[in-house]
């Protein structure tokens, strides 16, 4: 009797122990983005544009492309950031929200980091040209926040961006 009792005793335990996969992997998303020390923005700040000239709100001029799996900054991107950074300078009070954006490709935890290192690089550029470090917070959005939902390389690119996002 004493036999059959204590395995029954561990079915009854570890069945009592399971979960769910939804739980599972909602449990799992939490730990992985407390492991990577990543800020997630579920929605993006608004912008407030009084004051700003009319490039700091242009698209085309308010963003930082990166290549394919880098957060370094390319070439092209330095006059973008040159001009920003003079901005925040001119103005002490204003302040800005980097959001570091991936494509498609990769895992949301691997993302969302690789949206944050790009944020925190366009960061140090723009303080390296003289803006306040209090001016600037960097976030990620991962790649949950597309500019192209197309599956291209012309799409994945664009995905590939820091946008700045002016809040003061």
């Amino acid at each position: 009797m004493k036999k059959l009792l204590l395995p029954s005793l561990l079915v009854f335990a570890l069945a009592g122990c399971g979960t769910t996969d939804t739980q599972e992997t909602a449990a799992d998303d939490a730990a992985n983005a407390q492991n990577t020390n990543v800020k997630t923005v579920n929605v993006p700040p608004q912008s407030n544009t009084s004051g700003l000239p009319s490039w700091a709100t242009d698209p085309s001029k308010n963003s930082v492309f990166f290549d394919y799996d880098s957060y370094v900054i390319r070439s092209d991107a330095r006059s973008v950031i040159e001009a920003h950074a003079k901005l925040l300078s001119q103005q002490p009070v204003r302040k800005v929200t980097i959001q570091g954006n991936a494509d498609e490709r990769g895992s949301r935890e691997y993302n969302l980091a690789l949206g944050q290192k790009r944020a925190e690089a366009v960061r140090r550029a723009l303080r390296l040209q003289g803006a306040n470090d209090v001016q600037i917070e960097a976030v990620s959005l991962g790649k949950e926040h597309p500019r192209c939902t197309t599956s291209t390389e012309t799409c994945y690119a664009e995905n590939r961006r820091g946008d700045f996002v002016y809040l003061r």
